[in-house]
């Protein structure tokens, strides 16, 4: 976990197989327009964080990250960034917690746990360095060339400083038990309702894992939301177009209420 400024409270939701490090490539968005406080979580089993005991599944994970946001938070209210799986546990904490929650970031959100209910384009590399692939290692260039539409220098900069560790740092024993029960009990909209507080909602036109299809069917529980759909962009989608994604960030933060 990490802790960093003062004011609103935003906390962090990472996805599936890596750490909080991914979403600190969004930081500078917060520190530029100021009065937040960014609380970056680790799940169980990733980066500084150890592992569930007994089954370890997502039911067992969700309720892990609302009883360790009622612990850093207290009552006070606060937003949440989530991304890949951490986007569908940001809506189960508001789901949870709808009196203290004031405004939902989702990047590439889950929207369905079940990877078989989900529709997903074919995925698409838009750019791709071959010189600098052929300079990674194995696993380097698998790990990056699976997600990543743009396979290039910058792109992998970035992929390198914040996605890679967190890769190396997974337990393979917590993912595997959370692969073993990859559902929650409940729909979170069902739970909590619709929500018009400030939300975004990006995703990657190229996204093979959780598409951009299924996330444009949530926008009616979100009357507040905006949405896109970033061409040239995977899963990882404010790694293959941080321009865009920063701005969208931006728009958002500026729309929460602090002080």
């Amino acid at each position: 976990m990490r802790r960093l400024g003062e004011g609103l409270a935003v906390v962090g939701i990472h996805g599936n197989g890596v750490d909080h490090r991914i979403l600190l490539a969004l930081d500078d968005v917060f520190e530029q327009v100021g009065g937040f406080q960014r609380i970056y979580l680790d799940l169980p089993g990733f980066g500084g964080t150890q592992a569930l005991d007994g089954e370890g599944g997502l039911p067992e994970l969700a309720d892990w990250v609302v009883t360790e946001i009622r612990d850093l938070v207290g009552d006070r209210k606060f937003a949440v960034l989530g991304n890949s799986l951490g986007g569908l546990l940001a809506r189960h904490v508001r789901a949870q917690l709808p009196d203290q929650v004031v405004g939902m970031a989702l990047l590439a959100p889950v929207v369905d746990p079940d990877a078989d209910n989900r529709t997903v384009p074919e995925f698409k590399v838009v750019e791709r360095d071959m010189a600098l692939l052929m300079s990674l290692s194995e696993e380097e260039r698998e790990t990056f060339v699976e997600q990543t539409s743009r396979q290039t220098r910058s792109t992998w900069e970035t992929y390198h400083e914040v996605a890679l560790p967190g890769i190396r740092a997974a337990d393979e024993d917590a993912m595997e038990r959370l692969g073993r029960r990859y559902f929650l009990d409940d729909v979170p909209e069902e739970v909590g309702g619709p929500f018009d507080g400030p939300t975004l909602i990006v995703t990657g036109r190229n996204d093979h894992i959780v598409g951009f299809e299924d996330q444009f069917a949530l926008l009616p529980k979100y009357p507040g939301a905006t949405f896109a759909v970033l061409d040239g962009s995977g899963h990882n989608v404010h790694i293959d177009q941080p321009v865009l994604a920063r701005d969208l960030l931006r728009h958002w933060a500026r729309r929460l209420p602090r002080g």
